[in-house]
């Protein structure tokens, strides 16, 4: 009976299971029969897999998380919606995980994550790292390049992406590549402990570079043109979003700019087994 139980309660935690990434995994670890509980605000919202429990779990709840993590062994923490509080929502989480006996965490961080980093929202990833190493918790850090996924999505109505990114590179990265490395590292996370993966396409691309093959991939005309910083925070400020918002838009521009989203990484098809995805065909993957 011990030996049936051990199997079948879950010790693996995935955050955001109902988003695109956190239900990426969970969908991944149920194929794989990983027993899990999916830790989300609201369980209703959660996607129905094989040996999935749905918890309920918010990162700025203290109480009501450790209650959600307790017996728990690992947890595939997604960064927390983007917002002002983000990195205190972060760390409450952290310290959650750790007085519920978490053993290991595995965060999904950001490439080049740095206390001056260029994009902003890259800031909090490092000071969200740094208070995971404090924690005592073992750990392995995920560092996402920009979403492949995201890129159409700079594109404005008149078939232009507006930036100040220059001819400086990213080497934008599929969501399912994500995803497929997540999965290997929760099967058998003892094996990835203290790591940190920089996890990137397999090209590192230019925007005018990136506007040509989504010309391809859309069947449209897609360009990209320069704009200065002051051009750039001008021909966004009409949103209304507050200064936070403004400088994490704009810096994803001047973060390509400046070289920090560069350079290619074998990590993809070292946890993976497979190539990692070229933008095209995440493209074309998501067009159909």
């Amino acid at each position: 009976m011990s030996q049936v139980s051990e199997v079948t309660v879950p010790t693996t935690v995935v955050t955001g299971s109902t988003g695109r990434l956190g239900g990426r995994v969970a969908r991944r670890l149920a194929e794989r029969g990983v027993p899990q509980k999916l830790l989300t605000r609201n369980p209703a919202r959660a996607p129905r897999l094989t040996a999935a429990v749905p918890v309920r779990g918010d990162y700025a709840d203290q109480d009501a998380a450790r209650e959600a993590l307790a017996g728990t062994r690992t947890v595939f923490m997604v960064s927390a919606s983007e917002s002002a509080d983000r990195l205190a929502q972060h760390k409450t989480f952290v310290d959650a995980a750790s007085e519920a006996g978490v053993q290991h965490l595995v965060y999904v961080s950001f490439y080049g994550a740095a206390p001056s980093a260029t994009f902003t929202l890259a800031r909090d990833h490092f000071h969200t790292e740094q208070h995971i190493r404090a924690s005592g918790l073992a750990y392995t850090f995920l560092r996402d390049n920009f979403y492949a996924e995201f890129v159409p999505d700079l594109v404005g109505e008149d078939g232009v992406i507006r930036g100040p990114a220059g001819h400086g590179r990213a080497a934008f990265v599929g969501q399912d590549d994500i995803a497929d490395a997540a999965a290997a590292v929760l099967s058998g996370p003892d094996d990835h402990a203290g790591l940190t993966y920089d996890l990137t396409g397999p090209e590192s691309l230019t925007l005018d570079e990136a506007a040509g093959i989504l010309s391809e991939q859309l069947g449209r005309p897609v360009t990209y043109q320069q704009e200065t910083v002051e051009e750039a925070f001008a021909s966004r400020a009409s949103y209304g979003a507050p200064p936070w918002q403004l400088e994490a838009w704009v810096s994803t521009y001047t973060a390509i700019a400046s070289g920090e989203l560069d350079g290619v990484s074998d990590a993809v098809p070292r946890l993976t087994g497979h190539p990692a995805t070229p933008l095209a065909e995440v493209v074309r993957t998501a067009g159909g």
